[in-house]
């Protein structure tokens, strides 16, 4: 196993970030960082996407470094760039460069929002290549054994526009998140925020029924991330209507019919 730089010993995920697998995703991970493989995640907002990378990457004993993409990533950001140190000019690696020389996980969070030529970069190191040209340090790096490449994005939000090319796609195997089970989230609430067993599952309850309402014109449903919140909200002893008037009605939407809506489901339970 590579040693680490003190540098990149700052991206080891010290402590276990609690996760509750759904399904098989952790044995597919691993196997996946075992056979040198790139893995996509796809899945809806707050699913546990984010949790779950750190949670591997504690697993493995591997540097995590994050990439959160937006419109205006440039290959730049990810590759690094020459910068003005004194009276020198000194290349800085990105973060995709620091993850290849030290055979981290790198995570491309949210990918679709990334710029399409920026992506291109990362062809190389999603086959059998496993390398990344720098041009401008006219180098090739060559990715080490327990380096690997993580990418996720949320296909409830594509769109002509923001439709990740199968040129990109074909190159991950890919692992489908959803919202995790009753019990399951109830078991999150409890210990990520110390609820008792009644208010986590009548919290849950009330996070199923809003999430019926995306047929009724709610773009998406309470994320796990939103549940955990409200939870810690009851946890400080705000009132529970009021906590979930806070979490679900005022972030979900700003349709007045759908908010009515919401609060009436909280009015069930609380």
């Amino acid at each position: 196993m590579r040693q680490l730089t003190p540098a990149v010993e700052d991206y080891l995920v010290r402590r276990e970030p609690f996760y509750l697998p759904s399904s098989d995703e952790v044995g597919l991970f691993e196997s996946a960082w075992r056979a040198q493989l790139p893995v996509l995640l796809k899945g809806p907002t707050g699913c546990g996407k984010t949790r779950f990378v750190a949670h591997m990457a504690w697993r493995l004993g591997r540097p995590l470094i994050t990439v959160a993409c937006h419109e205006d990533l440039a290959a730049s950001d990810l590759l690094g760039r020459f910068l003005l140190q004194g009276d020198e000019t000194v290349w800085v690696d990105g973060p995709l460069t620091t993850a290849v020389r030290h055979g981290a996980i790198v995570y491309l969070d949210e990918v679709v929002e990334a710029r399409k030529d920026s992506l291109v970069v990362i062809h190389p190191l999603t086959d059998d290549r496993r390398i990344l040209p720098i041009d401008r340090l006219a180098t090739v790096l060559r990715a080490p054994d327990e380096f690997m490449m993580v990418i996720s994005y949320n296909p409830g939000y594509q769109s002509i526009l923001k439709e990740l090319k199968p040129s990109t796609r074909q190159r991950f195997v890919s692992i489908d998140f959803k919202y995790p089970s009753a019990d399951v989230e109830r078991d999150v609430l409890i210990r990520e925020a110390g609820l008792d067993y009644e208010r986590a599952s009548r919290l849950v309850k009330v996070a199923e029924k809003i999430r019926n309402l995306t047929d009724r014109g709610l773009e998406e449903g309470v994320s796990t991330r939103l549940l955990v919140y409200c939870a810690k909200l009851f946890a400080q002893g705000v009132e529970p209507r009021a906590a979930c008037r806070a979490s679900f009605t005022r972030t979900l939407t700003d349709d007045r019919d759908l908010q009515r809506t919401i609060e009436e489901i909280a009015a069930d339970f609380f």
